[in-house]
């Protein structure tokens, strides 16, 4: 709690192949190889020198890698959170009897509909099964993301999605569908009725810190300091360190050569993204500070460098 200078959560990237092809996304190819198993445990082991605290394997689809398993064992052998981010199409009990013995301690699956479309196969009607194995034998934390976003052909969708994870015992999240460098996309009042509507119904952390997106939907910018590159990394499958998936580039540093340095020139560097910024895993691992930052003499916190052009 004393110490700004190290991240709480890095999302890391094992495999940016997937198995689905979904129409809005930036974040995935169909013929990478995943990482090798060294070079992801030489990762890992720098995020622990870091004396980074949650781990987040996303992709792509990270279930893709063979070798996931001893990459989350590793994660948790250095004491951090391991955590995953999957499109839950190989979650079979057996798979997922096996992420528990590798010692998982969340996973989260964003759910685009209630029916697969021309956009999205990531729907209630194909995951259904999926959720109930999870429901059985996950001895993980498990949380389902709906998403409203603007123009999207059934904006009732994610009230069904999250009124079924909720009957399985499931933490549910809401976010707002952004374009490709996060922003906000703008929503129609019956696209905010629902997305007001299914907050009230969430369960969990992840719902209730909801102010951020409040204020974009109602079409405020938040006045906050984005942490990226300090708070929060984003790795990449070539092991760079980004500001986060849409802001790729910035800063573009190797992890094997990341230094408190970096993440203290990062912790105060102003990005001008930021204001209508939509990615609220970053705005959770920066908000965290604002407290410990307001019991401190002003005199003795560094100055924030300008702001980038992300």
């Amino acid at each position: 709690m004393v110490d700004w200078y190290h991240p709480i959560l890095v999302q890391i990237i094992p495999m940016r192949r997937c198995n689905l092809a979904c129409g809005y996304c930036n974040e995935y190819d169909k013929t990478s190889d995943p990482v090798p198993l060294d070079l992801m445990l030489a990762r890992i082991d720098r995020l622990a020198a870091l004396d980074t605290q949650i781990v987040t394997m996303s992709g792509g689809e990270p279930m893709m890698h063979p070798d996931l398993d001893a990459i989350i064992r590793r994660i948790r052998e250095h004491d951090m959170m391991a955590g995953l981010i999957t499109n839950g199409f190989y979650l079979g009990p057996d798979r997922i009897k096996r992420l528990n013995e590798a010692g998982l301690e969340y996973l989260q699956i964003s759910i685009d509909n209630v029916e697969p479309d021309s956009i999205s196969q990531k729907s209630l009607k194909t995951l259904d099964k999926k959720l109930e194995h999870l429901a059985e034998h996950a001895e993980f934390e498990v949380n389902i993301n709906s998403v409203v976003g603007a123009n999207m052909p059934h904006p009732e969708d994610p009230r069904t999605i999250t009124r079924r994870a909720a009957e399985l015992g499931f933490s549910t999240s809401v976010g707002i569908l952004h374009d490709e460098t996060g922003q906000l996309k703008p929503l129609s009042p019956a696209e905010i009725a629902i997305y007001d509507e299914v907050v009230a119904m969430g369960q969990g952390l992840y719902t209730r810190i909801n102010d951020f997106q409040r204020k974009l939907i109602d079409g405020q910018p938040n006045d906050w300091h984005c942490r990226a590159g300090a708070r929060y990394l984003y790795v990449c499958e070539d092991g760079l360190v980004h500001y986060c998936s849409q802001q790729r580039g910035f800063p573009g540093i190797p992890l094997a050569e990341y230094s408190r340095e970096d993440i203290k020139r990062e912790y105060y560097t102003d990005k001008s993204c930021a204001p209508l910024c939509t990615i609220g895993c970053v705005h959770r691992a920066s908000k965290g500070d604002d407290f410990m930052n307001s019991l401190v003499p002003a005199s003795i916190l560094p100055r924030r460098t300008p702001a980038v052009n992300a």
